[in-house]
C-alpha cells in the first residue's frame, strides 16, 4: 500500500484563451533547448507559469510537468512524484524504484537517480521536465539531487526549473560551460505594448494611452500589479482618479489592491475566497464540505469556480474537465494573510472557525482516501487526536506506507509537554524514528511513554495494553540489530500478549522478530514456522518490509538446511521485491546467493553478488552487514588464490568490527583468519587463534594441517552429534567431509569412504562443490578411490573435475620455477612441511621450531626427514639451497 499520486499536481496549466502573446521570450526559451537548465526565476505575479504553459502549447517535445508544494520537501515524496510525472510521457522508473521511495530507511538518492538516468539514456525522443514552484519546498537534499541530475543528465533531456528564488545549483559552472537559459524579472516585465493589450484586449478596459503608460510605470510593468488594478478599476467611471491613487512597493499596492477587488466581490464570494483558500487545490464538492454546503447557498462551489474562472479572477484550472483549480499562488497567499490577520485580530471562536474549515477539509480528504492530506489538515487544526488516528491508518499506518518524514516532522514540532502528556505519540514518534534510521533516540521516547501511561486514567484499556504492546515490539526491533536473541524473544512475547488482535501491521512485524530470534538460537525449524507466517499475513494486509524481510529469512533458513536451489529462487524473489535501485536490506540476498554460488564454485557470479551486497550496505546505519559482506569477499579472494587480498578483506572487516563493537561477528572473521593462515603455511598463529576464539571446526582443520587426525577427531564427533540432534544439515556437511579426511589421514580408508558416500549424499541435492574442493590433495585421493569403487561415482566424478580445472588454473597462474618445482618433487611438500622449511631457512634449530609451533621435538625431526626425502637431499643446508633452487622460498 502507498500513498495516492494526486494527479493534478502532473496536469499542464493550458494557456489562456486571452492572453498577451510573448514571442520574444518564447524563442529565447526555443533557443535554450540546447542547453540542460532553463531557469524561470522571478517575484510572485511575473507570469513564470503562464509563459511555460504557452511555450510547451508550441512545443514538439513532450513535456512533464510537476507543481511543487510544501510536502514535497521530503524527498522520497518528492522522487515519487518526480517518477509519476515522467510516467506521464510513457518514461517508465519501474515497481522496484518506486517501492523503493514507499520504504522506510535512509533513502539511495544517487542510486535511484542513476538508475532513471539509464532508463533516460536508453530513449531515443528527446523530452522537457518542469519543476513548477520549486521555491516552496526549500529543500538541501533536494538541491543536491537535482545537481547530480543536472551533472549526469543525458542530452535527451532539458530541466525547467520556475521558482521566486534561485535553488542552491552550481550556477557558475552551468554559465561557464554554457549550460543555462535564464529569464528573470526584468525580462518578464510587460513592455508598453504589452501592458497596452493586456489592460484593453485581455482586461476588458477602454484606458488612453496616458493611463496605461502611468500604470504600467507605477507597477514597473508587473502583471500582477496590473491585473489586480484591472480588477479594482471595473465598474469604476473613473480610472483615471483611480490609477493615480496608489503608488510605491508591490506590498503596498498588493494591501491596496486585495482590499479594492474583494471590496467588489459580494459578501458571500469574499467568504468563499477567504475560507477556501487553507485549499491547495480546490474542486466543488470540496470546496462545498469545507464551506459547510448550507441549503441557503444560491451557487454550488463548482459553480462558483467557474464563474471565478470566467472573471479571471486568479484562478488557474489544473485538468481538461475543470474539476480541480488551484488560486494563483500570489492570491492565495493574500487571501490566507488576510484570512489569518481576521483570526489573529478577533476572539478565539473566529480562530475556531479557521480550525473547523481544517477539520471539514481533512474529513472529505480522508472519505476520498487521500489520508496523507487528511493528516496535514488535521494538523493545522490542531486537533491531535484525528491526526493520531489518521497516521495509524485504517490497517495500515500511514509511516508504513512511505509517508515517514511528513509524520516525524509534525512530532518534531509539536511541544515537549504536549508529546509527553501524551504516550501514543511518544510511541509513534519512537517507532517514526526507528523507521526513519535513527535509533539513538529511540528508547528515551519509549521510556516517556511509559512514564506517561504510569500515570494516566485507566479508561480506555485496550488502547493502554496495545500502547505497552507496541513499545515491546519497537523494542525487540531495537534487540534485532544488536542480535540479541533473549531480549527479542522476551520483547516479541510481550508484544503478543499485549497487542490487539486487529493491530496485524505490528503483530506481524513482531512475529517476524521471534523468527529471527528462533533463527539466532539455532531453533531453524521454528524460525521456518515464524517467517512462513510472517510471509503469509503481511502479503495479505501490503506490509511491504516484512514481507521483504520475512522472504529473506526464509531464504537463510533454506540456505542452512543445503537446499541450495530453493534458497537461490527465494533469494531472487527478495530481490524483486527490493526493486532497482534496490532498497539496502537487499545485501542480505545479495550475501545468500554470493555463499551459494560459491558453494557452487561459480566464483564469478559470486563475486558480482559480494560486492553488491557491499556496496548495498554502505547505506545502512549501524549495522553489522558491512562485515558480514566482507568476510564473504575474503572468502572467495582466498578461493581465487588472492590471499593477500583475502587477507587485507579480513583486516577492514575486523576495523570496522572492533569501531562499532560487532562482537558477534568476531568469530566468523577469526574463522576466515583462520584459512588465510593456513593457507600462508602459518599453522601456528592460526592453531593461536582458533584456539583464542574456541572454534572447534578451525581448531579440527589447524591438527588436520599438523599432521594430529586423532586430535582433530575429537573435536569432530561432538560436533557432528550436535548437529545431527539438531538437524542443522549445513554444519553436518562440512563436519562430516572433515571427519573423511582425517580418518583417511589415519589410514581408515573404509570408515573414510562411508562418510565420503554420506557427504556426498547430503551435498548432492544441494549441489554443493566448493566443501569438497577447498579441502585439497586430502579429498582429491578420496574421491578418485570412490570413482575407483564405484560410489557416487558420477557426482564423485563432477567433484574431480571441478578439482583438476582448479589445479590447472592455479598452475597457469603460477610462475615458471613455480611449476618446475611441483615437477620436480617426487611429491610435493604439504603445508606444515613448507612452514618448517621456512623455520630452517630462517636458521632455526629443531628445539626452537618446535617452541614455535608447539610440536614436540620428535614430531619436528620426523617433518625435517620427509622434507629431506622429498627434496632428495641429506642435511639442511643442502634443503634451502635445493628449495631456493625450485622457488619454494
Amino acid at each position: 500500500m502507498s500513498i495516492p499520486i494526486v494527479s493534478t499536481k502532473l496536469y499542464i496549466p493550458h494557456p489562456r484563451a486571452k492572453a498577451v502573446s510573448r514571442p520574444r521570450l518564447i524563442e529565447r526559451l526555443h533557443e535554450g533547448m540546447h542547453r540542460k537548465l532553463t531557469l524561470i526565476s522571478a517575484s510572485a505575479g511575473c507570469g513564470k507559469t503562464t509563459l511555460v504553459s504557452e511555450w510547451l502549447a508550441g512545443c514538439p517535445q513532450p513535456a512533464a510537468w510537476l507543481s511543487l508544494e510544501e510536502a514535497d520537501r521530503d524527498p522520497a515524496r518528492f522522487l515519487t512524484y518526480l517518477f509519476a510525472a515522467l510516467q506521464t510521457i510513457g518514461i517508465h522508473s519501474g515497481e522496484g524504484v518506486m517501492g523503493r521511495l514507499q520504504a522506510p530507511g535512509t533513502l539511495p538518492v544517487e542510486t535511484i537517480l542513476t538508475a532513471l538516468l539509464n532508463k533516460i539514456t536508453a530513449i531515443p525522443d528527446h523530452f522537457i521536465l518542469v519543476l513548477d514552484d520549486y521555491h516552496v519546498i526549500d529543500s538541501r537534499p533536494i538541491d543536491n539531487a537535482i545537481g547530480f541530475l543536472l551533472e549526469r543528465m543525458p542530452v535527451q533531456m532539458h530541466l525547467v526549473i520556475i521558482t521566486r528564488e534561485d535553488p542552491d545549483l552550481p550556477w557558475a559552472r552551468l554559465r561557464v560551460r554554457d549550460q543555462l537559459t535564464e529569464v528573470r524579472t526584468a525580462d518578464l516585465r510587460f513592455t508598453s505594448s504589452e501592458a497596452a493589450e493586456f489592460l484593453g484586449r485581455v482586461m476588458d478596459l477602454s484606458l488612453s494611452r496616458e493611463d496605461v503608460a502611468v500604470l504600467e510605470s507605477r507597477t514597473e510593468g508587473w502583471i500582477a500589479g496590473l491585473q489586480l488594478a484591472a480588477l479594482s478599476m471595473q465598474g469604476h467611471k473613473d480610472a483615471a482618479s483611480l490609477i493615480r491613487a496608489f503608488t510605491g512597493s508591490h506590498h503596498f499596492v498588493l494591501d491596496y489592491l486585495i482590499e479594492e477587488v474583494l471590496q467588489q466581490q459580494s459578501a458571500s464570494l469574499q467568504a468563499f475566497l477567504l475560507r477556501t483558500s487553507i485549499l491547495d487545490r480546490l474542486c466543488g464538492s470540496l470546496c462545498d464540505a469545507v464551506l459547510g454546503g448550507g441549503a441557503d447557498a444560491l451557487l454550488s462551489g463548482q459553480e462558483t469556480l467557474e464563474d471565478l474562472e470566467r472573471a479571471n479572477l486568479f484562478i488557474v484550472p489544473l485538468d481538461n474537465e475543470r474539476r480541480w483549480y488551484r488560486y494563483h499562488h500570489l492570491f492565495a497567499d493574500l487571501l490566507r494573510q488576510r484570512l489569518y490577520q481576521t483570526v489573529g485580530s478577533s476572539k478565539g471562536e473566529e480562530k475556531r472557525d479557521v480550525e473547523e474549515l481544517h477539520l471539514r477539509a481533512s474529513e472529505w480528504y480522508e472519505d476520498h482516501g487521500l489520508e496523507l492530506e487528511a493528516f496535514y489538515h488535521a494538523a493545522a487544526a490542531h486537533d491531535v487526536e484525528r491526526a493520531v488516528r489518521l497516521i495509524e491508518g485504517e490497517g495500515m499506518p500511514l509511516l508504513f506506507r512511505g509517508a515517514i518524514a511528513p509524520v516525524l516532522n509534525w512530532l518534531d514540532s509539536m511541544p515537549k509537554e504536549e508529546l509527553e502528556a501524551r504516550p501514543v505519540l511518544s510511541v509513534m514518534h519512537a517507532s517514526a524514528l526507528l523507521m526513519a534510521g535513527q535509533p539513538a533516540d529511540v528508547e528515551r521516547k519509549l521510556q516517556a511513554a511509559e512514564k506517561g501511561l504510569r500515570g494516566a486514567a485507566q479508561d480506555d484499556d485496550k488502547t493502554r495494553r496495545d500502547l505497552i504492546g507496541h513499545i515491546a515490539a519497537i523494542r525487540a526491533t531495537l534487540a534485532v540489530n544488536t542480535h540479541q536473541a533473549d531480549a527479542i524473544i522476551a520483547e516479541s512475547q510481550r508484544a503478543l500478549e499485549y497487542l490487539h488482535p486487529d493491530n496485524l501491521p505490528v503483530r506481524t512485524a513482531t512475529t517476524w522478530t521471534l523468527g529471527y530470534a528462533y533463527q539466532l538460537q539455532g531453533d531453524r525449524a521454528a524460525a521456518s514456522h515464524a517467517y512462513t507466517q510472517a510471509l503469509s499475513i503481511s502479503r495479505t494486509i501490503g506490509h511491504y518490509m516484512i514481507t521483504m524481510m520475512a522472504t529473506l529469512g526464509l531464504g537463510n533458513i533454506q540456505e542452512l538446511d543445503n537446499q541450495l536451489y530453493m534458497a537461490a529462487e527465494t533469494y531472487r524473489h527478495a530481490l524483486q521485491l527490493a526493486g532497482d535501485p534496490p532498497l539496502p536490506v537487499a545485501c542480505e540476498a545479495h550475501l545468500g546467493l554470493a555463499r551459494i554460488f560459491y558453494e557452487w564454485n561459480d566464483l564469478e557470479t559470486a563475486m558480482h553478488h559480494g560486492q553488491q551486497a557491499v556496496q548495498l550496505t554502505q547505506q545502512l546505519q549501524h549495522t553489522d552487514r558491512v562485515v558480514a559482506g566482507e568476510v564473504v569477499l575474503a572468502r572467495l579472494k582466498l578461493a581465487r588464490g588472492d590471499v593477500a587480498e583475502a587477507a587485507a578483506s579480513l583486516a577492514k572487516a575486523e576495523h570496522i568490527a572492533r569501531r562499532q563493537n560487532f562482537v558477534k561477528q568476531t568469530p566468523h572473521i577469526a574463522a576466515a583468519q583462520v584459512l588465510v593462515l593456513l593457507h600462508q603455511g602459518q599453522v601456528g598463529a592460526a592453531a593461536h587463534l582458533a584456539q583464542k576464539h574456541e572454534l572447534p571446526v578451525s581448531q579440527a582443520r589447524v591438527h588436520l594441517a599438523q599432521g594430529e587426525a586423532s586430535a582433530a577427531m575429537a573435536l569432530l564427533e561432538p560436533l557432528r552429534e550436535q548437529a545431527e540432534a539438531k538437524g542443522w544439515e549445513d554444519e553436518r556437511l562440512k563436519i562430516t567431509v572433515l571427519q573423511a579426511v582425517a580418518l583417511h589421514a589415519q589410514g581408515e580408508k573404509h570408515k573414510a569412504a562411508q562418510l565420503l558416500v554420506e557427504a556426498m549424499t547430503i551435498a548432492q541435492s544441494g549441489g554443493c562443490i566448493r566443501t569438497f574442493v577447498d579441502e585439497g590433495i586430502p579429498m582429491r585421493k578420496l574421491l578418485r578411490e570412490a570413482v575407483i569403487h564405484e560410489m557416487m561415482p558420477e557426482y564423485a566424478g563432477k567433484l574431480l573435475d571441478d578439482m583438476e580445472a582448479e589445479r590447472l588454473n592455479d598452475e597457469s597462474k603460477s610462475g615458471p620455477r613455480q611449476v618446475l618445482a611441483a615437477k620436480s618433487l617426487i611429491e610435493p611438500l604439504s603445508t606444515r612441511e613448507l612452514e618448517i622449511l621456512q623455520l630452517i631457512a630462517q636458521g632455526l634449530s629443531n628445539h626452537e621450531i618446535s617452541e614455535r609451533l608447539f610440536l614436540a621435538l620428535s614430531t619436528v625431526k620426523g617433518y625435517n626427514r620427509n622434507i629431506f626425502d622429498k627434496l632428495q637431499v641429506k642435511r639442511r643446508t643442502e634443503a634451502v639451497a635445493r628449495a631456493r633452487e625450485l622457488g619454494l622460498l
